[in-house]
């Protein structure tokens, strides 16, 4: 079957993770590479049907598939894992701490593919090591941007090199926001709709200021200041304002940016002396999860124009776009 991960995740790392006991194969986990985040309960293979048989993926053993080796004849148990093993596949892991029968340990040496095992029931087995999964081989790329999570809310401060990111976001950070990533954050396309950010580990916690250097945030501000990751729900573009451009004033029109295919609110916000880039920030975020809850401030103002509104019992003509 051809390839069409970009990604790939060593077996021992997921041994590792999901506290996997290895049964057979030790040899082999350091070698083994997993491209596939989707997993097979192997019951269906095992039976004897093989078509379509996705062997790129981890398979899974539980109760009802040990269950039915049990009930075989030991001479036709052997064909019938003879015949899933020589496809090869990943992995085997047996659920539920059951024992493996003498003949998967045998097929697993002959073909050299490992056979592991847990304590997990099956369901919850299949669901954590997916969702790990979906993580490490999500498709990702790096953006120059710092990441605050601001009110629960992961927060990308996107622009050009000295246009204030950095600043604004130890700002944020001294508000009590936390702090995921600055000046560089990887994205990983978690799902159709989940987008996660973090920061690559050697830069961790760190702020670069110019004049000043870098700066430590969890030895300054503590391990509250920090976080490992978030969900990316807003991108803020800063950018040095430029004289004649007009900006959006009124906030009638949603504006998106592209992130690996999924489109994320966007506001730009131009920087000029004595704006205080922080707030602007909070209140953006604010107002973003107002929306997501179904209320737009720009549509309410706009409604009530239209509706005929009045201020101190006269009447008011506003256009909104001005």
């Amino acid at each position: 079957m051809e390839n069409e991960y970009q990604y790939s995740v060593c077996l021992r790392k997921i041994v590792e993770e999901m506290h996997l006991a290895v049964l057979s194969g030790e040899e082999q986990i350091d070698t083994v590479f997993v491209h596939s985040p989707d997993l097979n309960r192997c019951g269906l293979e095992l039976t004897g049907y093989l078509d379509g048989f996705a062997n790129d993926r981890i398979q899974l053993a539980g109760k009802v598939e040990m269950q039915y080796l049990r009930d075989l004849e030991a001479e036709d148990r052997k064909r019938k894992i003879d015949g899933l093993f020589q496809y090869g596949f990943p992995c085997l892991i047996i659920a539920r701490g059951i024992a493996p029968f003498s003949e998967i340990l045998e097929a697993s040496k002959r073909y050299n593919i490992p056979v592991l095992q847990t304590q997990e029931i099956t369901t919850a087995l299949y669901s954590e090591l997916n969702r790990y999964l979906c993580v490490q081989l999500a498709p990702r790329q790096t953006v120059h941007a710092g990441l605050i999570e601001v009110y629960g809310e992961g927060v990308l401060i996107v622009g050009e090199s000295g246009v204030g990111k950095s600043e604004t976001a130890l700002e944020l950070n001294k508000r009590g926001h936390r702090l995921i990533a600055d000046d560089l954050v990887e994205i990983r396309r978690v799902s159709n709709k989940t987008l996660v950010g973090t920061s690559p580990e050697i830069i961790r916690h760190l702020i670069e200021l110019r004049g000043v250097g870098f700066v430590d945030v969890k030895r300054l501000y503590g391990v509250g200041a920090v976080k490992l990751t978030e969900n990316i729900q807003l991108v803020i573009e800063l950018e040095h304002r430029v004289e004649g451009k007009e900006y959006d004033r009124v906030g009638m029109e949603d504006h998106y940016k592209d992130i690996l295919g999924i489109q994320v609110p966007c506001v730009t916000v131009p920087v000029m002396p004595g704006r205080n880039l922080a707030v602007i920030v909070e209140v953006a975020t604010m107002n973003n999860r107002q929306k997501m809850m179904g209320y737009n401030a720009a549509k309410e103002l706009n409604r009530r124009v239209f509706e005929g509104g009045s201020l101190e019992g006269g009447s008011v003509q506003v256009d909104p776009y001005h």
